[in-house]
């Protein structure tokens, strides 16, 4: 612990992007809960997620409405176990660079109710912990040193999922001259593409303009080989503002499949004196949605293959890193998805330029409630004075990004079957219009034939279907849009590498273990399994795509153990909160991703005390034949069946008896020619461990991580499905450890703290760069047989 405040000046990461411009990264602060006892950190941070995990932490006690529930019970894991409840206090200094006119904060999300000071003096505050926000602090700083302090406020029952605490999203501020470019109020948009060519249009605004008419606004925009493909200078009008309007030839089209971004610089010049210069990323696309065509993204209809995605990164919690955001979106798009929900918040800045460079498209959220609540202290509180301001921000803050292709402004609002409600939407979704014309807006609804009937659907451009996909053909034609979206489907749950027997379909099936079986049968009471939101996209025309609950496990909400502890995390995602696939993972794979073929079997194949017991085995492939052999005898050869609701996606061999030795698979392709073939082998005896690493080439910027997936085997390479060995982690050199995580829901071990047990024979350890480069050395110790691993990467 260290006591007094922290002068950053030098340490911070200063960027001078023009003459009169500095941007400076505001990393280290010092943190304390109660305003005595001071620790360094390093922003973003979220100071919960080092524990202990305990039920005491927001209790919740209430029956969930939109769950069905009818009695009160005790939540205990709803949000997450983690201490994120309280105040919390991050204090800094900085030296005004000399010539500074104008300095502004810039907090990209703080959670939450921020109040900031400067030199004492309140300069602002904030609602909404998930919003970016800015202050002008002109007024309250000094030449020399400026202290900063940012008090934080998390209300209990604010949350049905884990909020984290924090300024747990990047701060910076921002120095300029009197008159200075307003990068939020710069909009670029694609105005059409006919032929080889791009009309464009960009908005600009000038703070601190006074009518001085030496100054022209200029903007230039460049390919990725930074070669200059349009420009046009301009006079302001008395307001400050212009609209440029420009032609690029043969311009390369933003998607998923081709992520081409542009670099859009804005200068300001006082004759021929550059005042100021702001450069953003942007991309050239056309979207639209229509009864004829439904979805199309550059005059293409296509549906949406999309994950919900809560905003935690697992075992970081909720402290922004560029590298375990890059981690998530790799994985989503490697099992074919095109597109994620920011469920249900403003996303952040980091997580949005991260979808525009690697081409995924984004709903982005905004609220969980309107005035209305969910919880007891939720965003309704904050609802009246503050939504037009959120939904300001969230829109001026995104609107650039290519990747974002349409705005969300609630999720199951419970407003939603009233007028009052369908008046509220109608009102929000005019004002994103008026922010930003070129994106639709949708909302989540869990009642559609409430939504439908009192005009809550008709009020939106999208009316989003939570669920409830057996109203589709119901209700399609009482929509006037004359489409639906899945805005969230299935909430299939899973651990990976637990299955249960028999294998039968089950809703919310519950076990003494405290987990869900990988036979992918079992759904909540709301929902449904994967296969029957995956029909309604293939045979209903009228369809638009969906956005599956979830893609990954998040911290909170563990449906279906409402009451159950340690439960504390997810069962929903298709990834485990480790960031390792589940089965289910690689059934929207062979089905969404088109690059790659998918050959996937499950279960695993070592079940001492099965034997001769009945023991389904399943396939997900992409290839529509298989013959499935145990210890070379047929099983059979099946074909997936566009008649059967289970049979259609999957191939399925539900009468199969256990016995060790080896389950082979081998695919066929669509004429018949065998294609490939997979072995699963009834393992021995632990024996070794497998390590695999994601990024040896680690960046030496103090925040860069590499992933390194652990797994147990035999002495044959087989992995080890049960073993549940403790690991202990040494890394030294140019990394350090940051966490392990196994993706066990029930587990109580902390992630920042070098041990933790294997979980169905795998767990993940992270290490982060320190600024050093060189090489990372790791030493894996087991508990019981001393070091296994020892490696240099």
């Amino acid at each position: 612990m260290r006591l007094g405040i922290l002068t950053v000046a030098l340490a911070l990461s200063l960027a001078c992007t023009a003459q009169n411009r500095k941007e400076m990264n505001l990393k280290r602060w010092d943190f304390s809960r109660d305003g005595k006892t001071w620790q360094q950190v390093n922003v973003p941070h979220d100071w919960a997620i080092e524990g202990p995990f305990d039920k005491k932490w927001d209790i919740q006690y209430l029956a969930i409405a939109q769950d069905g529930q009818e009695e009160a019970m005790a939540h205990t894991g709803r949000s997450g176990g983690l201490p994120w409840i309280g105040e919390g206090q991050y204090r800094t200094s900085f030296i005004l660079p000399k010539g500074t006119e104008s300095t502004e904060i810039c907090f990209d999300g703080a959670m939450s109710e921020p109040i900031v000071y400067v030199n004492g003096k309140e300069a602002g505050r904030w609602a909404y912990g998930y919003n970016a926000f800015r202050l002008d602090i002109t007024p309250f700083v000094k030449e020399g040193k400026n202290d900063i302090r940012v008090h934080l406020n998390n209300h209990e029952e604010s949350s049905r999922w884990y909020p984290g605490a924090g300024l747990f999203r990047p701060v910076k501020l921002v120095f300029a001259g009197h008159c200075r470019i307003d990068p939020w109020a710069t909009f670029f948009r694609t105005v059409n593409v006919e032929g080889n060519a791009a009309r464009v249009s960009i908005d600009t605004q000038l703070k601190g303009f006074q009518g001085d008419k030496n100054i022209k606004t200029k903007v230039v925009i460049r390919n990725a080989h930074n070669r200059i493909v349009a420009s046009q200078s301009a006079a302001p009008d008395s307001k400050g503002s212009h609209t440029f309007a420009l032609n690029i030839v043969h311009p390369q089209l933003w998607s998923p499949e081709t992520p081409h971004l542009y670099t859009l610089s804005t200068y300001i010049y006082k004759g021929k004196k550059l005042m100021d210069e702001t450069t953003q990323k942007v991309g050239i696309r056309t979207l639209s949605v229509t009864r004829e065509h439904g979805f199309r993204l550059n005059g293409v209809s296509r549906k949406f293959q999309g994950v919900c995605l809560h905003h935690d990164l697992g075992p970081l919690g909720t402290a922004a890193n560029k590298a375990a955001i890059i981690r998530q979106i790799r994985l989503m798009k490697d099992m074919g998805a095109d597109a994620i929900r920011t469920s249900h918040n403003m996303p952040s800045k980091m997580q949005m330029e991260v979808c525009d460079s690697m081409g995924m498209m984004v709903m982005a959220e905004s609220f969980d409630a309107w005035k209305e609540g969910k919880v007891k202290n939720g965003y309704n509180r904050y609802y009246e004075d503050w939504w037009r301001k959120d939904l300001t921000n969230l829109i001026l803050n995104h609107r650039n990004h290519p990747s974002i292709v349409m705005w969300s402004i609630g999720n199951e609002i419970p407003e939603q079957w009233k007028k009052e409600g369908a008046d509220r939407a109608k009102t929000m979704t005019d004002f994103c219009h008026s922010l930003d014309p070129t994106r639709p807006v949708t909302c989540g609804g869990d009642n559609p034939k409430a939504n439908t009937e009192c005009g809550f659907y008709a009020a939106l451009d999208v009316p989003g279907f939570n669920y409830r996909m057996h109203l589709y053909d119901e209700l399609i034609g009482q929509q006037p849009q004359g489409f639906i979206l899945g805005s969230e489907t299935t909430s299939t749950v899973s651990s990976r590498g637990v299955y249960k027997f028999p294998a039968e379909e089950k809703k919310m099936a519950t076990y003494d273990d405290g987990q869900c079986s990988s036979y992918d049968l079992e759904c909540c009471g709301w929902s449904n399994l994967p296969d029957d939101d995956m029909l309604m996209q293939d045979d209903r025309s009228f369809t638009i795509g969906q956005f599956i609950w979830t893609g990954i496990d998040y911290l909170g909400e563990p449906t279906p153990y409402y009451a159950y502890w340690p439960s504390r995390s997810s069962y929903f995602g298709a990834v485990d909160l480790a960031g390792l696939p589940k089965d289910r993972f690689y059934l929207y794979r062979s089905l969404w991703n088109k690059h790659e073929q998918t050959l996937h079997l499950l279960p695993h194949w070592t079940w001492p005390g099965r034997e001769g017991l009945t023991t389904p085995v399943y396939c997900y492939t992409s290839y529509p034949t298989a013959e499935l052999f145990v210890n070379g005898k047929s099983q059979g050869r099946i074909t997936k069946d566009k008649n059967s609701r289970l049979d259609r996606y999957r191939l399925r061999w539900n009468n199969v008896v256990y016995e060790p030795g080896e389950l082979k698979v081998v695919a066929y392709d669509a004429e018949g020619n065998k294609a490939d073939e997979q072995t699963i082998r009834t393992a021995g005896h632990p024996a070794r461990f497998r390590f695999e690493i994601d990024n040896p080439q680690l960046k030496a910027d103090g925040e860069d991580l590499a992933y390194i997936t652990v797994t147990m085997t035999d002495k044959d390479g087989n992995e080890c499905p049960d073993a549940d060995d403790e690991l202990t982690f040494e890394v030294s050199g140019a990394a350090t450890f940051r966490a392990a995580c196994n993706g066990d829901a029930t587990s109580l071990q902390m992630f920042h703290l070098p041990q933790m047990k294997l979980f169905h024979g795998k767990l993940v350890l992270t290490v982060q760069s320190t600024t050093r480069p060189g090489a990372t050395k790791v030493v894996v110790k087991d508990a019981q047989r001393g070091i296994v691993g020892e490696f240099s990467f």
